[in-house]
């Protein structure tokens, strides 16, 4: 499984795909860090509207390969659950190389000094959740699940709105709670709620990650 991984991988970025997700990271960096503020809450801000960065570049991976290839790769690595699993893993590979882009950016050129490590450690906990998040919302709307390229655009911006706004519901915090840890790290708040935070977020991720693994036994 890990020569599928590294051959995703190597498509992936040979397509020039990779392209597109670092562009809109560094845009949104910059958008993020134009103004001076506390490092905990420009990490919380950028872990979870990064998300949709984290699904873009999901997304984008699995829909590197055409139909044929998935097929040639199932056969080559002896169980269609290998290939499938890698092309995950390939897709949370890379949303790790972003997201550790988007924490030691702003140590280089926005923070004025080193951040305490607790907030650091946050930080860096924050953007995991959201790798984990984008990860099962690109693959579900991933060419493998969703042909249609306007269904599958569709499915993933509307999912990400949709999780905003359902997060800003009373019921927000047992979703997926983006609203909830943004809100939470403005008012120092953060550590009192980020175990229910982090269960809820992986719980949802799971979940999702589960949904494609059964979507795919059905699609070729």
């Amino acid at each position: 499984m890990i020569p599928l991984v590294r051959f995703k991988l190597a498509a992936y970025t040979r397509s020039h795909r990779l392209l597109q997700p670092v562009i809109a990271l560094c845009a949104m960096l910059a958008i993020f860090y134009s103004s001076p503020g506390p490092a905990l809450e420009s990490y919380s801000d950028s872990a979870a509207l990064l998300i949709i960065v984290f699904a873009w570049a999901a997304k984008s991976l699995l829909d590197t390969e055409p139909p044929t290839q998935r097929l040639i790769s199932m056969t080559a690595a002896g169980n269609p659950r290998r290939e499938v699993v890698s092309g995950l893993a390939a897709a949370f590979t890379v949303n790790l190389g972003l997201a550790t882009v988007a924490v030691v950016a702003p140590l280089l050129i926005r923070f004025g000094s080193l951040p305490p490590p607790g907030d650091l450690a946050r930080g860096v906990g924050l953007h995991l959740l959201g790798v984990c998040v984008g990860t099962a919302l690109g693959a579900l709307a991933s060419a493998p699940i969703l042909t249609s390229p306007a269904t599958s655009l569709v499915v993933l911006f509307g999912g990400y709105v949709a999780m905003l706004l359902l997060s800003l519901t009373p019921i927000g915090g047992f979703l997926v709670p983006i609203m909830p840890w943004m809100r939470a790290t403005n008012s120092g708040r953060l550590d009192e709620v980020l175990p229910q935070i982090a269960a809820a977020t992986l719980l949802w991720s799971a979940a999702g990650v589960l949904a494609y693994l059964h979507l795919r036994r059905t699609r070729p």
